[in-house]
């Protein structure tokens, strides 16, 4: 195919998926995002056109809205709204997280949705691509509010999903509590014991070790990958992290491990700059037992500053990880972090850098880990929490770290291959795409149109 007749294909779809999905900025984004890699691999193999890839890929499979009705604790009716959007089974059964915030629409589930196809299609474990939610937020309810709540989610969500149908997990708002209140109404609802219908449980019910550990984790043997060919490492880095919770957390974590120090993290309020390194222990009570700001955590720890209503990104680095939301790091927080000598991002979080950030990023030239390749590791482990509720087996925290371990060597083995070999060597962003977007790809030609 003609480079000209490539370009035209790529453009017409994403003119589809523009006039088709009219306000729907984050999904638009994210497809053009993954078309834009694309031309190389179309001109090779026009079968791609000519099977309707383009205009089939980014069309979900269904999406599902529901009503959820709960009552508070005051007894009065509340009403939100429930999602679950099946964007591709080509690979597997569908997987994605549940996120309980109110930011959750249609747009941010179907962006999520199809940036999952492709970042489940790296771990090479035979995952298809979801994501589901609601506009409820867990912030500031009790625990009985959140039991009521997740109950009648689930009594309309255990109609869709599956353990070879869907499988969904935790995301920003759905933590262990959220997860086991889920687990227990779909077993209630269907009368079965499906253990691997949903993941992140527990490891007292069919949950795996090193789960929760596994997104921050992943992060960071990602990076030690882009790290191993160039002059600096982990050990001795200075890193900042965005968020505080648990990829956040995880990701300071393994980095501290491998002998970087972790200043700076932050949350909705700022952010706090801790110059001998994060207390991490201190930072999880604050975080996840308390529910506090990061200003008690400022506070408690003494000689460190909290900063309020800043982004963390003016904070001076050699590594930077996003790891809290959607487009937090934009082309000023970019041209920041490239001022301040910053020599690496990668994406902790769900596309948390605009375009204009990674345009500037790959300008300036900083190593850039691009989500769908190094945030991975949530993903992986459940898909080997799935196979462990498969054969009724639980691995211990070794092996499962070691596994996913293999499996983000692996994801950035991929990436850097498939980059180098369509001519752009060292784009991981576009090697990520290519390579998630030809494994789904080839599958839907195989199985017809369907």
């Amino acid at each position: 195919m003609s480079d000209a007749d490539a370009d035209a294909a790529l453009h017409d779809a994403l003119e589809s998926v523009v006039a088709r999905n009219p306000g729907q900025k984050l999904f638009r984004q994210a497809v053009h995002e993954v078309l834009e890699s694309l031309a190389p691999v179309v001109r090779q193999h026009p079968e791609y056109v000519e099977g309707g890839i383009l205009t089939r890929i980014v069309e979900p499979e269904r999406v599902v809205s529901f009503r959820v009705p709960w009552v508070d604790d005051s007894g009065a009716i509340r009403v939100q709204r429930g999602f679950r959007v099946q964007f591709s089974s080509d690979l597997g059964p569908y997987k994605g997280g549940l996120r309980f915030h109110r930011s959750v629409d249609e747009d941010t589930l179907k962006f999520l949705g199809f940036e999952q196809v492709f970042k489940n299609a790296l771990t090479g474990l035979g995952l298809g691509g979801g994501k589901g939610g609601s506009d409820f937020d867990p912030h500031g309810r009790s625990d009985g509010e959140v039991m009521r709540f997740c109950q009648s989610f689930m009594a309309e969500l255990a109609h869709h999903i599956g353990a070879d149908l869907d499988v969904p997990a935790g995301d920003i708002g759905v933590g262990a509590r959220e997860i086991g209140y889920l687990y227990g109404q779909y077993r209630k609802v269907t009368g079965r014991n499906e253990a691997g219908v949903i993941t992140g449980k527990s490891v007292v019910y069919g949950g795996s070790w090193a789960r929760t550990e596994a997104t921050g984790y992943g992060l960071v043997y990602y990076v030690r990958e882009m790290l191993r060919e160039t002059d600096f490492g982990l050990d001795g880095a200075r890193v900042v992290v965005s968020g505080s919770g648990n990829v956040a957390q995880y990701a300071a974590r393994k980095a501290t491990q491998l002998g970087a120090t972790v200043v700076a993290c932050s949350d909705s309020s700022g952010y706090v700059v801790d110059e001998k390194g994060l207390d991490l222990d201190l930072l999880a009570d604050v975080k996840d037992v308390r529910r506090e700001r990061l200003s008690v955590y400022a506070q408690e720890r003494g000689d460190c500053e909290f900063v309020e209503g800043r982004p963390v990104w003016e904070v001076t680095c050699d590594i930077a990880l996003p790891c809290a939301t959607q487009n937090e790091l934009d082309g000023d927080a970019a041209r920041t972090l490239a001022a301040n000598g910053c020599r690496l991002v990668a994406e902790g979080a769900n596309m948390p850098c605009t375009e204009e950030a990674v345009e500037v990023i790959h300008d300036k030239g900083i190593l850039f880990g691009p989500a769908k390749a190094a945030n991975a590791g949530g993903v992986a482990t459940s898909g080997l929490e799935m196979r462990q509720n498969a054969g009724r087996l639980q691995w211990d925290f070794e092996r499962v770290d070691s596994e996913l371990d293999r499996i983000m060597t692996n994801i950035h083995a991929t990436t850097a291959a498939t980059a180098e070999e369509y001519g752009m060597p060292g784009d991981l962003a576009a090697g990520a795409n290519i390579a998630g977007f030809r494994r789904v790809a080839d599958a839907m030609l195989a199985q017809g149109v369907i």
